[in-house]
């Protein structure tokens, strides 16, 4: 990801993020536990959607609660620990749909096959609109990724713990998000105020 093309990230607002997941929590989809479950990790992760439908039964250590993420285009693999909420999400999706083959894809279309990337936009889309989710150019199942990279840059991790969670191989990929975040101005200007040794 080049810097030039930082006008073209669309990530969601934290109040956005939450009318997301409460439009998933509160609808009356058949498919309702799967479909939190995919949000919730692919949002805790920063998962393509691509990348999602390859997470199998096996990648997700129960014990632990941690979900081993493939990444695909170049970057690294790695281990994520999931938070309750989404732990307990994706428990109770695998009770409700009884996943015991180990090699079984985690979230499956109607038809048996991993679940296709079409059908996570049209469910970005969805929700997006039930969300009240006005600009249209973040109704993309892609933006979640980014809204993960700007939320956690807003939470104070650094650009290496970042590059870590994202499986960024190049850490120029990593640092167009700290762009987005306010926080870090703050703290620079914060910073010259303590000083004053400007003139």
């Amino acid at each position: 990801m080049k810097n030039n093309s930082s006008e073209r990230i669309k990530y969601l607002t934290q109040s956005e993020a939450t009318r997301l997941f409460d439009s998933i929590e509160n609808s009356f989809d058949t498919h309702k536990t799967r479909n939190l479950a995919i949000f919730r990790i692919a949002y805790r992760c920063g998962l393509r959607a691509s990348e999602i439908s390859l997470l199998k039964f096996e990648n997700y250590n129960n014990s632990k609660g941690e979900l081993y993420c493939k990444r695909l285009k170049g970057s690294s693999n790695n281990t994520i620990r999931l938070d309750q909420k989404t732990k307990q999400i994706l428990d109770s999706y695998i009770f409700e749909t009884n996943i015991t083959d180990e090699s079984n894809f985690l979230f499956k279309s109607q038809k048996s096959k991993p679940i296709s990337r079409q059908t996570l936009d049209y469910l970005m889309k969805k929700y997006c609109s039930l969300a009240n989710i006005s600009d249209k150019t973040k109704h993309h199942f892609h933006a979640l990724k980014h809204t993960t990279a700007v939320h956690l840059a807003e939470s104070d991790m650094d650009i290496k713990e970042l590059q870590w969670w994202l499986g960024h191989k190049a850490i120029s990929n990593t640092e167009i998000y700290f762009q987005f975040t306010t926080k870090q101005q703050e703290r620079m200007y914060s910073k010259l105020n303590e000083k004053s040794e400007m003139v």
